[in-house]
């Protein structure tokens, strides 16, 4: 039986084909991945109560599943750098799936910590080969296929914590199990975007065909240097971001003595800005070069979070809303000029940056809050302010060009996600 994704053309026109309902389905995927993911984080007052947990094991939870969701994540896409898995995209949500089902039932803390390690295993397969599919559907607009591909997961991150307020703690761990149908739903989804893999890939190992491992190298020590800069970036972005994710609330009550749920609002307009920063980042890189949107995006916050520790109520949303709106549009800016550094590991790079996120994401939540508990929660921004000046380091990045302004051929006809779902078997 001849499935939607079988009609795609895969064909050599198609390399220069944008395939927007592929990337659809990656992002759709990627929202549901990653709703999933910030369930655990969200719930963690829920557990503690459940299980008379101390803070320590609330921390040795958030380690193991940080340990599985960003550590392997580069092992795993430097593996199918050389071995393409297209199925395995699938099968990493049904690690996933399976962690969901530990998490609602586990009847103690060491089953706990086996459910943190399956979703965190999940998600180490799902990125890096979701950033190589979003490649592969780009038609040579990598930035802008990046930049759609991790909306869903901004948007799936914001998402996760709404629905345990609202279905978990009312009604109860075991009401995790209900979130299992989002994983299912997302492995039907992606088990047709591996078949379209699976035909593309196919294709391009045909002889004859052009691959990014053809593609010039740049000297060793320049990539080396680049990549380095790229990783204190990272670092940089993500570590501001989780000031702003972990801690924002905090500082809206102590310093304008808000409400929860106006402090929340505060927080939903920084993420809503997260979100269109990434999509206006991707396609900006496409038109105008990574490097500079590198530049603008990470030293060009710089004014606004030196700003903001000194900032009016009235000020702060419009600020944190440019900030959110800035910084996000980064990463798939740098994701892509890394790519675009090692030509042919995409998966290793893809899970080496999303690993790092994470990884830095985790780090920077327990570092600042140590700093917040020595120093009090507003003296945090006055020293993240300055994290933003690490994008000086630019300068020290090659120009690899500006990209092409070629025009793009018409869209391959595919499928939604809703289409891909309803249709799987």
């Amino acid at each position: 039986m001849t499935t939607p994704l079988a009609t795609l053309d895969v064909s050599t026109s198609s390399k220069e084909s944008t395939a927007f309902k592929v990337l659809g389905a990656i992002g759709f995927s990627h929202l549901l991945n990653d709703m999933i993911q910030s369930l655990l984080p969200a719930i963690y007052p829920l557990l503690k109560s459940s299980f008379v947990l101390s803070f320590t094991q609330i921390g040795l939870i958030t380690l193991t599943f940080q340990i599985t969701a960003s550590l392997l994540q580069p092992v795993v896409g430097l593996y199918t750098d050389h071995h393409p898995k297209p199925y395995s995209l699938s099968i990493g949500m049904g690690c996933t799936l399976i962690g969901l089902i530990i998490l609602a039932y586990a009847p103690s803390y060491a089953v706990l910590l086996i459910a943190a390690a399956m979703v965190g295993t999940g998600s180490s397969i799902f990125h890096p080969e979701s950033s190589r599919v979003a490649r592969m559907a780009s038609g040579g607009r990598y930035g802008l296929a990046q930049s759609i591909f991790q909306v869903g997961g901004n948007a799936g991150s914001a998402t996760g914590p709404l629905l345990a307020a609202l279905i978990v703690i009312p009604q109860g761990r075991h009401s995790i199990a209900w979130f299992s149908l989002a994983a299912l739903l997302a492995m039907l989804v992606l088990w047709q975007v591996g078949g379209w893999y699976k035909r593309k890939q196919s294709l391009v190992n045909r002889p004859g065909r052009s691959s990014e491992h053809a593609q010039g190298a740049l000297p060793a020590r320049m990539v080396t240097r680049s990549m380095l800069v790229l990783l204190v970036l990272i670092f940089s972005k993500f570590f501001y971001l989780a000031s702003i994710n972990s801690y924002y609330i905090f500082f809206l009550i102590s310093k304008f003595h808000l409400s929860v749920q106006s402090a929340q609002l505060h927080l939903f307009v920084f993420l809503s800005a997260v979100a269109i920063g990434t999509i206006l980042g991707g396609h900006a890189g496409d038109l105008i070069g990574r490097k500079r949107v590198i530049w603008v995006s990470i030293l060009g916050v710089a004014p606004f979070t030196l700003i903001l520790p000194y900032a009016s109520l009235a000020w702060t949303g419009p600020l944190t809303f440019i900030i959110g709106l800035i910084l996000a549009s980064a990463f798939p800016a740098i994701l892509v000029y890394a790519q675009e550094l090692l030509p042919g590991k995409v998966g290793m790079v893809a899970g080496l940056f999303f690993g790092l996120a994470f990884g830095m994401a985790g780090i920077g939540a327990a570092v600042l809050g140590k700093l917040a508990d020595a120093r009090g929660i507003e003296y945090v921004y006055h020293v993240c302010a300055f994290l933003p000046l690490f994008g000086l380091l630019t300068v020290f990045l090659p120009d690899l060009g500006r990209p092409s302004r070629r025009k793009h051929p018409p869209i391959i006809a595919a499928p939604s996600a809703v289409e891909l779902a309803s249709k799987a078997g």
